[in-house]
């Protein structure tokens, strides 16, 4: 018997690929800084902490499919923070920000559909569009420039009939290039002009560090029935065990068509809303130091890594990821060495290679990505980790 086309077209997640490789280094007595993968060490808030300890329940039910009311209308004043008017109806929770970016495909692409994503861009959404038989076209950017936005006529370039939307990750994972107001306009231009849906996946939204403004895809006007937000409660609040996401879109239909999938995985986690709409209370002194906390980190990795010979790395603007250009042949290979053949002073460092990033496996062969979420003292240890494991690996 033969598994589906569609598993063997599958590519391995670059953020959990290795894993196995560092779980044997882990177990033989090797300290292994991991910065593969976005799992902050700062601490969960308080308030979210304790809603969790005071569950107090004899039933642990169901929730609705399209979460619970206390949650959904806790986060409609979140969003007015931001600017953006909505309605409880309008926002949708799910298991993660990843289920509802698979949701969003389900809801709104066919197979053999298209949709225009940033290159490199998050795996999963190359992942989730194989799921459901829809094509990702991308638009290409460089370490070079910083993965600045190509002009937009890039992106009309791979418009089709086929295609049906444009994914954004604004502030970007892996990159984090943050997108200027100008860049917005002009892709609600493109959306406007040829009907499609915009999908913008503003997970990072508190983790700017440039004093430009954050530009939501709700704060463009004429689109209102185009636009999906994707969202989660995973990086803010440190919480991405509790598996909470939201949809959120103003368009009627596409709120009707997600709600069948939901009612399909019967629901969201019940825990993990109870402790979301506490964290949702979390004092604005809490946000603050961890955006400090973060560009502090920023600053620090991004001088280290180029001051290591032959490694550069622009400056991101948001989130806590930044690409790495490594002199190496082949920077898989190099991840996987350092895992399995060099430490050094009982250590080693693991990282997400590059090309998992890209829709061509070709591009990024000499690249990496970082995620800046362990504390500068072991950030300074894990930049004199990899200095130590490039001089080895290239003698």
């Amino acid at each position: 018997m033969e598994i589906s086309r569609r598993s063997r077209t599958m590519p391995s997640s670059p953020i959990r690929k290795l894993a196995p490789y560092a779980d044997a280094a882990i177990r033989n007595g090797i300290r292994v800084y991991q910065l593969n993968i976005g799992q902050p060490d700062i601490r969960t808030p308080e308030v979210g902490l304790e809603a969790l300890r005071k569950v107090d329940r004899s039933i642990l039910e169901y929730s609705p499919s399209q979460g619970y009311l206390g949650l959904r209308a806790k986060m409609v004043s979140y969003y007015a923070n931001y600017g953006i008017d909505l309605s409880p109806d309008e926002i949708i929770i799910t298991a993660g920000g990843s289920e509802a970016i698979m949701f969003a495909y389900m809801a709104c692409m066919d197979p053999g559909d298209e949709i225009i994503v940033t290159d490199p861009s998050y795996a999963n959404y190359m992942a989730f569009a194989i799921s459901c038989g829809a094509v990702v076209k991308p638009v290409k950017t460089s370490i070079e420039d910083g993965f600045r936005l190509p002009p937009v006529e890039k992106f009309e370039e791979q418009i089709t009939p086929k295609t049906k939307a444009i994914l954004i990750c604004n502030p970007n994972n892996p990159t984090g290039y943050l997108y200027t107001r100008d860049e917005m306009r002009r892709i609600r231009d493109l959306v406007k002009k040829y009907g499609l849906y915009l999908l913008s996946d503003e997970v990072y939204r508190e983790f700017i560090y440039t004093g430009k403004p954050y530009i939501s895809a709700f704060h463009l006007s004429g689109i209102d029935d185009n636009v999906i937000l994707i969202d989660s409660v995973s990086k803010r609040y440190s919480e991405c065990g509790i598996r909470i996401g939201a949809l959120i879109t103003r368009n009627k239909a596409v709120r009707e068509s997600v709600m069948k999938f939901c009612q399909a995985r019967l629901s969201p986690p019940l825990i993990g809303q109870i402790v979301a709409e506490a964290s949702l209370g979390t004092p604005k002194e809490y946000m603050a130091q961890v955006h400090d906390e973060y560009k502090a980190r920023r600053d620090f990795l991004i001088e280290g890594l180029n001051k290591i010979p032959g490694v550069f790395s622009p400056t991101p603007m948001g989130a806590f990821y930044t690409m790495a250009r490594l002199p190496v042949d082949d920077a898989e290979k190099f991840c996987k060495w350092c895992l399995t053949d060099f430490t050094y002073e009982g250590q080693t460092i693991m990282m997400a290679p590059g090309a998992g990033f890209y829709t061509d496996p070709a591009d990024g062969r000499d690249e990496v990505r970082l995620a800046y979420v362990l504390n500068r003292e072991d950030l300074a240890k894990a930049l004199e980790v990899l200095r130590k494991a490039l001089e080895a690996y290239n003698h």
